[in-house]
């Protein structure tokens, strides 16, 4: 199949699976150079001088906050908060703004609550359009700092979304931008990523000046879309329940496991049954409906399991069928994320 068979819907995908003042007093800072070479972490305690940039970029230690990294004082790239306790967070390091790079809708109404601003610009994983560069770029040149740009591992879209947006601002050098994606983490297969940090360069002062960007809090996603970010959760949430042996989570008590699966084999269903998904190459569908059927064997065998182990004084292990189901839904993710979502923005007609 080529890439012209699919259609815009099927492009919006990329998004999914998926300021003025600094405030710098208030921005965690790296202790000394040598956090930049051998990878130390600095606290959000440590406080004292956010003027400087040549120990960053530097990965931060946060308790709310996924895999944070400053790379300017004014710039922190991390994952997605969640929850109060992360907000507050975000606000206690004395963030302004909060900008989200996920397809997902932003939780607002928390952001709102701990006195933080939210602007949506989502981008894939397959690069950064050159409009949402600008975007970005005027985004960390104008709106209020200290900055907080998330995506929601915070291992991919979010720091090449940042490098790029502060090179292009000016903020940092253009050599430094790859290192980011680097510290953070983000996967090399993500070559669409690389590029866009190895090609970041600075915007002209005027360019930056006249730009006009209405910033939303929430950007409209396609149904298709929208869909590609609810199944990313579900399958997280089946993840932790895999590492807990197939039980809820402690953390996580709500975390069902038979209704989890249950939850995901639903959602395969119902996006099987759209016309977006009926207009995709072959090999996308085929993906699609064994994901399916895997999910509904993953449920029927935690159905069983679970009856098992509520009849006998002493329950039987997790049957291993269970991991080569989830494993067979991940395969299947990852082979159309990599036919699809994940070519860079370059090699796509």
């Amino acid at each position: 199949m080529t890439f012209a068979r699919m259609n815009c819907n099927l492009l919006w995908l990329v998004v999914l699976i998926g300021g003025a003042g600094c405030s710098q007093s208030q921005l965690p800072t790296p202790q000394s150079n040598q956090a930049e070479t051998s990878g130390a972490e600095s606290t959000p305690k440590d406080v004292a001088d956010a003027s400087s940039v040549d120990a960053l970029p530097v990965k931060l230690v946060s308790q709310h906050l996924p895999n944070p990294v400053r790379l300017h004082p004014k710039v922190i790239s991390g994952g997605l908060p969640e929850g109060d306790a992360a907000f507050q967070e975000l606000a206690d390091l004395g963030i302004k703004t909060v900008i989200s790079v996920d397809g997902m809708t932003p939780d607002v109404a928390t952001a709102k609550r701990h006195g933080l601003s939210y602007v949506h610009l989502p981008h894939g994983y397959d690069g950064i359009p050159s409009q949402r560069i600008k975007e970005l770029a005027k985004a960390v040149h104008d709106l209020p700092g200290p900055i907080y740009i998330h995506c929601h591992h915070g291992k991919h879209r979010s720091p090449a979304a940042a490098s790029v947006a502060c090179v292009s601002a000016g903020l940092i050098p253009p050599e430094m931008a790859v290192s980011v994606l680097e510290l953070a983490g983000t996967n090399p297969g993500y070559r669409g990523l690389f590029q866009a940090a190895q090609e970041a360069a600075p915007f002209e002062q005027a360019l930056l000046n006249e730009l006009h960007v209405e910033f939303q809090e929430v950007q409209k996603i396609p149904p298709m879309a929208e869909a590609m970010v609810h199944l990313s959760h579900a399958a997280d949430h089946l993840k932790l329940i895999a590492e807990a042996g197939w039980k809820s989570p402690a953390n996580h008590p709500d975390l069902e496991p038979a209704h989890e699966a249950l939850l995901l084999r639903e959602l395969f269903t119902e996006m099987l049954r759209t016309d977006e998904v009926k207009r995709q190459p072959d090999d996308f569908q085929q993906w699609l409906q064994d994901s399916e059927a895997a999910a509904q064997e993953l449920e029927a065998q935690l159905n069983m399991w679970n009856d098992a182990r509520q009849s006998s004084p002493s329950p039987a292990a997790p049957p291993a069928e269970l991991g080569m189901q989830m494993e067979r839904i991940l395969a299947n993710c990852k082979a159309c994320h990599v036919s699809y979502r994940d070519v860079p923005l370059s090699e796509k007609p």
